[in-house]
């Protein structure tokens, strides 16, 4: 179980830096897959990862909302529910609490984190870029480490450990860190609303209120008609551009062949 635990930990902090970056690997769709693999059953894995990834389709971060750590939980969640044995049921039972808890610990580490851009903006202030990179070195390991490690525990000593650990944790503080949760994405929303405010953009956000609102169209449908209309705009907004500003018709070049043309 150990080289398995380690593989899983490399695997856990190689899609946390991918969170911080491109984000192409950090679905359970994926992330559980590959648990699967390494776990040894990757039909298991699959079946896990893709049952999570319906469970967590809408779940992202919106503002200064941290969502419950898919990544964490996915691929604790497929890898404890193969080496259980307990299949489908056991992975959920497990992924929801330990996402829960790794949002807990992204939060204490973007909150430690946020200090770290004053440092990096007061070392570019001063020319002094040497202090820049060893900020990217401390936070680089960090990112790596912060998902990494509980994967590490989680597989290494099983479900009981997260268990223990959730138990451990006094009641007010995971009532206060609900709370909050709640009252975050009020704010997160709030900031995405005056952006969409500003211009033409309130447009579409309207549109969308009224088909969830009142038509009670489900998500998919409704990402099909935001992405018809981005097109007609887009080629509404490209048209106006060539409208106001026509491209120059190209100058025709003089024939300027001459004898030295064909020297050889």
């Amino acid at each position: 179980m150990l080289i398995e635990a380690i593989l899983v930990a490399i695997w856990a902090g190689i899609c946390s830096l991918d969170d911080v970056g491109p984000q192409m690997l950090r679905r359970p769709l994926l992330t559980g897959t590959v648990a699967g693999i390494i776990m040894g059953d990757m039909v298991q894995g699959l079946a896990i990862g893709a049952t999570l990834e319906l469970m967590w389709m809408g779940i992202g971060n919106v503002g200064a909302y941290s969502a419950p750590d898919v990544i964490a939980g996915s691929i604790i969640g497929v890898a404890l529910g193969i080496s259980s044995k307990g299949g489908i049921a056991a992975g959920i039972a497990l992924a929801v609490p330990v996402s829960i808890l790794c949002q807990q610990l992204l939060i204490v580490w973007r909150s430690f984190a946020s200090f770290l851009n004053v440092w990096a903006e007061k070392s570019i202030q001063n020319g002094d870029y040497s202090k820049l990179i060893k900020i990217h070195y401390f936070s680089i390991p960090m990112w790596f480490l912060i998902r990494a490690v509980p994967c590490f525990l989680a597989v290494y000593f099983g479900g009981d450990l997260v268990g223990r650990i959730l138990a451990a944790i006094p009641e007010s503080i995971l009532t206060g860190m609900g709370v909050a949760a709640k009252m975050i994405p009020a704010i997160g929303v709030c900031i995405l609303l005056l952006m969409l405010l500003k211009g033409r953009m309130w447009f579409f956000f309207l549109l969308g209120f009224m088909l969830t609102t009142y038509l009670k169209l489900p998500i998919i449908p409704i990402t099909f008609i935001a992405l018809a209309f981005a097109v007609l705009y887009d080629m509404a907004y490209s048209n106006g551009n060539k409208a106001v500003n026509p491209p120059a018709e190209k100058e025709k070049q003089p024939d300027t062949e001459t004898e030295e043309g064909y020297d050889l």
